[in-house]
């Protein structure tokens, strides 16, 4: 049977999805008696697998040796295996396992069955000796690849099989495209904004393309120019993330166990407030990876504690030198034959790593795997803020809260896009672009690349407009919104009320944007004191507008959207407040208090969080002492207050106190408040017999609703939100 190609998906585009229905429907056809969903990496078979579920539980099988991939092939469908699992028409498994199956098992009877084999990644992987034994082995098949990044003959890599050279010679005819145009159009993944550092230091003539290679890299791998680029890096790397700002993020908090099972790391996502986004730092070479990640440890050194990044390392053999086509290899996970030297060094950062996370990994077979799995969990839970590679996570790897590739390697076409495509991911409001910060000469072959995979206009599409493009808007949108809504002025009827938050929506949006580029330090047109106002202005109005919806009023907000994730993302603190609060104190008596008092109060009004909190926020800086460390004073004053509302609460709502109070401990511990199963009905106090029902209903509600509420009120302010 001929191959089929379903063509190119631009990545992040939903190949997957679509891949699984194409696998489902041909599992469901009378004729056919395996799907072979086939990935190239280890790491892909366990997310593939996850994914599977998440469309379908159950749906499909993945397997973790070639033995049980021959007793999942060999089994009729339906038949019990050894895991306990029931044999699936649809089997996911690496592209090696299915080779090393093929070849122990010549004149197996699956060969002659009808199997669909799908490709869900169809790179270069898929184009050797293990491609053509699978095309020999089976005597009945379709063969299906999907692929974000086809190999052309333009993009084509020099030497092997000639006849197996690009995406159309093993897969066939395409047979649909969709571009990153079409997706980034969709919405289905963000654009690039792309700035190109070339003001780092370095020796006359090393960019030239006349020079060798070698001889280039040599250059670039000038100590100077190394930490020029790493200081870059530590200098911009909280504007490009964003780390100053915070948003809601659903974490998986077990790794080691999502690891061994993907249902179980499913039912571990929790929700947790963290700050701003990560990055990868795509280096040319082992040697070049480990000077930068040399020089960030010295240069962190002279940096104060809060500016310090938790930095990552990892490599393997097979992306230990330089690309001088800038073509990506293939991920592997062999550490056993990298040089001592290199290997020694990859041993000691992962040890660092145990020691930031307190794990145990090395650089052995099965517990560098668990490593890489480990740190890409990490990074998906924004537990890390940057990783330091050389080929993996280049591709293949999804990240939403990934926002910013560093780039100090040649990269070009289906590498290039490849690479750059693991910071667009759409996660919220605040991630709008994918950041691409190059230290290389890469505008023409970025040109080049999206114009392969679009179109000669691709680039208006995929690259975000220019500063002074964003920051023109910026500017009119800030006069507009100076002009009609002076701060001060009541803002009176629907019209007006609607104008000023899709005004101050734009701006907030821009604001957000325009933080990502390095010209705008300095030019905002706004003082922080007007955006609090404005902020506090919005948020009046999002409180009004939410409490005509709880009072069923007449809807006037159908047209209007709250960019409240971009309000959030620029919290104010408790440790802010506190530090006006010293500040109020130290200028007690010469005026200047005073402003810092009503300083205080603009901050909260214009904080989600806290003003919901003014009360205590309020009574705090008015009782405050003038000896006694504020943040000492503050604890103390939150533990009194928080102590006497559970009491309130205890006695209003006749609950066992003891009890209460280690329900309320435990919460706090646990940064979530259990209202499941029986945990309320054990503070309760006891039921009558004779009348069990009657009330204990609205009992109980009431008891929940009173307990978030004060949960809500208080976790925050305990110091347990971060």
């Amino acid at each position: 049977m001929s191959p089929l190609n379903p063509g190119r998906f631009t990545t992040g585009s939903g190949k997957t999805l679509t891949s699984f229905k194409a696998a489902q429907l041909a599992s469901k056809m009378p004729s056919v008696d395996k799907v072979l969903f086939v990935v190239d990496r280890k790491d892909l078979d366990y997310q593939t697998m996850r994914e599977y579920d998440r469309f379908a539980p159950g749906s499909a099988n993945s397997n973790t040796s070639t033995k049980i991939l021959a007793e999942q092939l060999t089994k009729p469908n339906g038949a019990l295996l050894k895991s306990g699992r029931t044999n699936q028409p649809i089997i996911i498994t690496t592209i090696q396992k299915l080779s090393t199956f093929i070849k122990a098992n010549t004149g197996h009877e699956i060969f002659s069955g009808h199997v669909v084999i799908i490709f869900d990644a169809c790179h270069r992987s898929q184009f050797g000796d293990m491609h053509t034994d699978i095309t020999r082995a089976f005597k009945r098949y379709n063969l299906f690849g999907f692929t974000g990044t086809p190999i052309f003959a333009e993009n084509s890599a020099s030497g092997g099989n000639p006849l197996l050279k690009t995406t159309e010679q093993a897969f066939g005819d395409k047979l649909h495209t969709y571009t990153i145009m079409d997706a980034i159009t969709d919405k289905n993944v963000l654009p690039f904004r792309v700035d190109y550092i070339n003001t780092i230091g370095a020796r006359a003539g090393i960019v030239d393309k006349d020079v060798p290679a070698i001889d280039r890299e040599r250059a670039l791998l000038d100590p100077r120019r190394i930490a020029q680029v790493t200081a870059y890096i530590l200098e911009h790397f909280d504007q490009k993330t964003k780390r100053q700002t915070s948003y809601e993020h659903a974490v998986v908090t077990n790794v080691a166990e999502s690891s061994r099972t993907h249902r179980r790391a499913e039912s571990l996502k929790e929700k947790k407030r963290v700050r701003g986004f990560n990055a990868l730092f795509a280096t040319a070479s082992i040697d070049a990876a480990r000077r930068y990640y040399n020089q960030f440890q010295m240069q962190m050194e002279q940096l104060p504690p809060a500016k310090r990044l938790k930095v990552g390392l990892i490599y393997s053999y097979g992306a230990n030198e330089a690309e001088p086509d800038g073509i990506l290899e293939d991920e592997a996970f062999d550490t056993d034959m990298l040089a001592s030297g290199a290997r020694d060094f990859l041993e000691d950062a992962i040890q660092d790593y145990n020691d930031m996370f307190g794990t145990s990994y090395d650089t052995s077979a099965d517990k560098f795997q668990n490593y890489y799995k480990d740190l890409s969990q990490r990074m998906k839970n924004r537990e890390i803020d940057l990783v330091i590679v050389v080929n993996m996570f280049l591709t293949g790897f999804d990240a939403t809260t990934l926002n910013t590739l560093f780039v100090d390697k040649n990269l070009r076409m289906h590498g290039l896009i490849q690479a750059y495509s693991r910071t667009n991911r759409i996660l919220n409001s605040v991630k709008r672009h994918g950041n691409i910060v190059v230290f290389r000469d890469l505008e023409d072959e970025t040109n080049a690349a999206l114009e392969l995979f679009g179109n000669k206009d691709a680039r208006s599409i995929v690259i975000a407009p220019p500063y002074s493009e964003y920051f023109a808007e910026y500017s009119e949108k800030v006069s507009e919104l100076l002009r009609r809504f002076p701060l001060g002025a009541q803002i009176i009827g629907e019209q007006d009320q609607k104008d000023f938050i899709n005004i101050f929506g734009s701006v907030l949006r821009l604001s957000n944007i325009l933080g990502e580029f390095d010209e705008f330090e300095g030019q905002d047109v706004l003082t922080e004191r007007q955006h609090q106002d404005y902020r506090s202005v919005y948020l009046n109005l999002y409180a009004d507008f939410r409490t005509d919806t709880a009072a069923e009023k007449e809807q006037i907000n159908d047209d209007v959207v709250f960019e409240i994730e971009l309000v959030k993302q620029v919290e104010i603190n408790v440790d802010y407040i506190l530090m006006l609060v010293e500040r109020m104190r130290a200028e007690r008596g010469n005026g200047k208090d005073k402003e810092l008092r009503a300083q205080i109060t603009h901050a909260v009004d214009a904080s989600p969080s806290l003003r919901s909190k003014r009360d205590l926020v309020e009574d705090f800086v008015d009782s405050v002492s003038v000896d006694g460390a504020v943040d000492e004073q503050w604890q103390t004053f939150i533990a009194a207050k928080r102590d006497a509302e559970l009491q309130r609460i205890i006695d209003e709502l006749e609950l066992k106190p003891e009890q209460t109070r280690a329900f309320v401990v435990a919460a706090f511990r646990d940064a979530q408040l259990s209202t499941g199963g029986t945990a309320i009905t054990t503070i309760m106090p006891p039921v009558s017999r004779f009348n069990r029902e009657a009330g204990h209903g609205d009992k109980k509600k009431r008891v929940i609703e009173a307990l978030t509420s004060f949960f809500e009120r208080y976790f925050e302010l305990a110091g347990g939100s971060e």
